[in-house]
């Protein structure tokens, strides 16, 4: 049985090995559709660097036979290629990085829309036992944080795997003493890096946690109705402390982010630059012999390029186990299961006459207790039931199940005689229309909130037996009749029907409601 989902489980890598190979295809088959332009890409990251291998050799030629020997012809030849090289793979590595960023902020909205519009498709219950800052978190905070990882680390690791492979075999064919020397500190290296990545990992994920529970406190706190209810209850203070706790919290996580891990880095770092110094020394042994100045000088150039791209690998990994969790994460709202779906052979409610029966329905939210127990009733066309009832008896859940923003666990709802159930639902919409307790207005002028359910309305409609006056008016209309609001259609409201000048009431707000809806 799929788990469900919990705003408070803590966001790491899924225990089971199965899983997280799972989760690794996903990502990348979330790159399947660009491989075209990936393959040119890797494409030039392998021509690039080829090329970077070729000029120690060059720059051992110039010491070994240019300047020995005085060939100014030869030392030319070499030099211009050296420059050549130089310029040509700064070219590539511009289209390269172009290319590479494209595909990466392709993949990167492909992710955001497909996050956000599985999110629509999901049942009213996944956002009452769901934080809204958390949504919001996942969406900002996460998907942001693969984002690096996506356009540029992911072929950042290609670019320096090919960098380091080439490299150790030109150090080899160089000479194999010197090769190996120089690379026996790696796997250690290697080693603790792997340890260092699983406590970044941990910290991470406390990371990503306190980013929710901010952006939960700033969604609740900050809000007209949330800044309403602490000035009235005298919470202000006790608020902000919370958020100035939460703040100082993430700030300390950063710290530790950084700071994990960061001698041992610094010891790496540390041996890389004295590795060459090595090099001489070891060269210069009497037991090896044999080993020519350019050939020194080639080695440590090599050295030189290659140590970079390892230390970044070392980088990367941890980075890349950071980045992966913070996939886990979205790959978790990915998987919550679509409770309410649209049958195949979903139908168009026709023009309706206005009928509603529920039959026989049994309904509870979860796995609770029963919120209605055998519930029938007719709604006739053209009249006007009002539902009575005490708090939690049912009556704004029977408006739920009518909308079909749930579906019924036994029993039918039916509009004319057909199941909603069997009907498409943008027919379903179009025909139930659903206006809440609390009014919800758009950060946006009263025309556009009028208009968000039909957008392309131009024309003056008015419904008869509701005190609303013209919903709609035309574009160049610039004032309203219409109580409720105020000073025309134009006018800018704030979150939840505010504005800079004055504000709708509550019942003003119900009837711009009602007129949206209507």
């Amino acid at each position: 049985m799929r788990p469900r989902f919990s705003p408070d489980a803590p966001p790491e890598r899924p225990a089971d090995p199965a899983v997280r190979r799972a989760n690794l295809r996903r990502v990348f088959g979330l790159f399947k559709a660009y491989r075209w332009r990936l393959g040119v890409v890797l494409a030039l990251i392998g021509f690039s660097a080829l090329l970077s291998i070729v000029s120690p050799f060059l720059v051992r030629d110039i010491f070994d036979e240019a300047l020995p020997e005085n060939d100014n012809r030869l030392l030319t030849i070499l030099v211009l290629g050296l420059i050549g090289i130089a310029v040509f793979t700064g070219i590539l590595g511009v289209f390269q990085t172009w290319l590479s960023n494209q595909v990466g902020q392709r993949v990167m909205h492909d992710l955001r829309t497909t996050v956000y519009r599985h999110l629509q498709r999901l049942s009213l219950a996944f956002f009452t036992r769901t934080r809204t800052g958390e949504v919001q978190s996942r969406i900002a905070n996460d998907i942001g944080g693969v984002e690096g990882v996506v356009t540029s680390t992911a072929t950042s690791i290609v670019s320096n795997v090919t960098t380091v492979i080439a490299a150790v075999v030109a150090m080899f064919l160089l000479d194999w003493r010197l090769a190996v020397f120089s690379l026996a500190l790696i796997p250690l290296f290697v080693l603790l890096t792997r340890r260092v990545g699983n406590v970044r990992r941990r910290i991470t994920t406390d990371r990503q946690r306190t980013m929710a529970d901010i952006s939960t406190l700033v969604e609740e706190s900050l809000s007209v109705s949330g800044m309403l209810l602490g000035k009235t209850m005298g919470r202000t203070g006790e608020l902000a402390e919370r958020f100035q706790g939460e703040s100082d919290r993430l700030a300390n996580l950063e710290v530790k982010r950084v700071m994990a891990g960061r001698w041992m880095m610094a010891s790496i770092q540390m041996s890389f630059a004295i590795m060459p110094a090595l090099v001489y020394w070891f060269a210069g042994q009497s037991f090896i012999g044999g080993v020519t100045l350019g050939t020194v000088v080639a080695f440590t150039t090599l050295q030189t390029r290659l140590f970079w791209p390892v230390g970044s690998l070392l980088n990367v990994q941890l980075d890349a186990q950071t980045s992966l969790a913070l996939f886990d994460r979205v790959f978790e709202y990915l998987d919550q299961p679509v409770e309410i779906i649209e049958h195949q052979d979903a139908v168009d409610l026709p023009p309706c006459r206005g009928d509603v029966a529920f039959d026989d329905v049994w309904f509870r939210y979860g796995e609770g207790p029963w919120t209605l127990e055998d519930v029938s009733f007719e709604v006739p066309a053209g009249t006007t039931t009002a539902l009575v009832g005490e708090t939690g008896s049912g009556k704004t859940t029977i408006g739920y199940l009518v909308a079909r923003l749930y579906d019924v666990d036994r029993g039918s709802v039916t509009i004319d005689g057909i199941d909603i159930r069997s009907a498409t639902m943008a027919s379903v919409a179009r025909t139930i229309g659903v206006v809440s307790q609390e009014t919800y207005l758009f950060h946006a002028s009263i025309r556009e909130n009028l208009r968000f359910a039909k957008p392309d309305a131009t024309s003056v409609i008015s419904v008869q037996g509701l005190d609303t006056g013209p919903l709609l008016l035309e574009n160049n209309d610039e004032t309203s009749s219409n109580p409720c609001l105020g000073h025309g259609h134009r006018r800018w409201l704030g979150d939840r029907g505010e504005s800079q000048s004055s504000r709708l009431a509550c019942p003003r707000k119900h009837r711009s409601g009602l007129s949206r809806s209507l």
